[in-house]
């Protein structure tokens, strides 16, 4: 039982079975929130000492020597900035944030009590200074790390003060206790009412009680926020981030066999020689190319609007203006092939210089409508663009081996993109009426690379 306790106080008794990387979001929001509580501490003691500067202190006998709110605030805001600078350094340790509630309260607890000496009254004149309203605050400031424990640590911290300064009255220590069952006599003089402050005590523990609880509930939701956070950052990296954005912002559940027509462009690249080249290398050697081509291709894809709809082993199915209507897509299309076959280029060289067999890119572009949406069983669902344009995409490739080329397009496209603001870097050769594999029709081609 000692151990589950001192577990739940030190350790935060949070679910055992999140990853640890939401533990160090967790974590990192919990020091954060440090940070915050320190610099609203100080803000609260600066404010208070601009007070009691800048304002007359309420009439009465007063005995200076007993003045001490000046020594308390500035000791308080020493420690607060201590606390700050440890915050801010990430070396508050957990044992510390016990102390300072405790060092809070008890500060707070001794201001209360020494108003009886500073006003040359019995002790149960302490016991009536609204001063005691400031440990709500307290608690309050706790529930900004989210932890119901560190709550209820200020709470019953709170409430023990109270009672200790209610049982040091009770004693007579602090001269007569005056005890008392009129609550008028207790308002109006320095009289005794235990149950009044019996009264405060309940009051401070109940609040402290609901607002654990509500603190509680909220570490529930914070702990799934990160959690689900979390997923869906790492979820993200299998997706293209448009899908992404469009699955996390989607009104309703998304489901299989819902699809919105769209005029968009395909393009289909191909790292030709892979496959001889998988069976000549180690495993991890084999992954390592692939790693190295998908780098240097993906980004700028991305770059020029375009989405990866699907990895296809070492090909790449990418679309433009299918995951948002796009009305440049196929002159995006265009500059990100032009984007792409430099870099392609500039790979060859690096491989050559280093030794290493050149790798060559091919690649198709196309245009047309085509169905976007989500395919699936229900419980796996993927998102793709079904249509003509993609398997002419795929044709097109395949036939850059027989007219020699690394990258085409078809006339059509070509001149779509035109209208569209796309400004070719050169003069592209045409090449009209070619037989291309799969496609009935003759197939006005632009060798974009050869």
């Amino acid at each position: 039982m000692f151990a589950r306790l001192a577990g739940w106080l030190f350790d935060g008794g949070g679910p055992e079975n999140i990853p640890e990387r939401v533990r160090d979001t967790i974590r990192r929001q919990q020091e954060q929130s440090e940070i915050l509580i320190g610099w609203i501490q100080l803000v609260i003691v600066t404010l208070l000492i601009g007070v009691y500067e800048g304002t007359s202190m309420a009439e009465g006998l007063v005995q200076d020597d007993y003045s001490i709110e000046r020594e308390v605030l500035l000791i308080y805001g020493a420690i607060c900035i201590a606390r700050l600078a440890l915050a801010y350094m990430r070396l508050l340790p957990t044992w510390m944030i016990y102390l300072s509630v405790v060092i809070d309260m008890a500060l707070l607890m001794g201001l209360i009590f020494s108003f009886h000496l500073k006003y040359a009254q019995t002790a149960a004149f302490y016991l009536k200074v609204p001063t005691l309203l400031y440990v709500f605050l307290f608690i309050g400031l706790r529930a900004l790390r989210f932890e119901a424990r560190l709550v209820m640590f200020s709470g019953v911290c709170a409430a023990i003060g109270w009672a200790w300064l209610t049982y040091y009255v009770a004693t007579g220590r602090g001269g007569p206790p005056n005890r008392t069952h009129n609550f008028i006599e207790y308002m109006t003089s320095n009289a005794l009412l235990v149950g009044a402050e019996i009264d405060k005590i309940i009051a401070i523990l109940l609040t402290t009680a609901v607002l654990a609880l509500a603190i509680a509930r909220a570490r529930h939701l914070l702990v799934r926020s990160v959690s689900e956070g979390a997923a869906a950052r790492d979820l993200s990296r299998f997706f293209d981030p448009g899908v992404a954005a469009r699955i996390r912002t989607a009104a309703m559940s998304i489901k299989a066999g819902e699809g919105e027509l769209r005029d968009v462009a395909i393009m289909n690249v191909d790292l030709r020689g892979f496959t001889r080249l998988s069976t000549e290398l180690e495993p991890d050697e084999v992954m390592k190319v692939l790693q190295d081509y998908q780098g240097r291709v993906c980004p700028l894809i991305a770059s020029n609007g375009g989405s990866i709809d699907k990895f296809l082993g070492d090909g790449i199915l990418a679309s433009f203006g299918a995951v948002a209507a796009s009305p440049t897509a196929a002159a995006d299309a265009l500059r990100a092939a032009d984007a792409v076959i430099a870099a392609a280029d500039h790979w060859i060289a690096e491989r050559r210089a280093a030794g290493l067999p050149p790798l060559t890119v091919g690649m198709a572009v196309s245009s047309g409508r085509v169905v976007f949406g989500a395919v699936g069983d229900g419980e796996r669902l993927e998102f793709t663009v079904i249509g003509d344009a993609v398997n002419f995409a795929a044709k097109l490739e395949k036939h850059n081996k027989d007219e020699k080329t690394r990258a085409v397009t078809d006339a059509a496209t070509y001149a779509l993109a035109e209208r569209q603001g796309y400004l070719p870097p050169a003069v592209r050769e045409r090449r009209a009426g070619r037989q291309v594999g799969g496609v009935a029709d003759l197939v006005d081609i632009v060798v974009l690379a050869t």
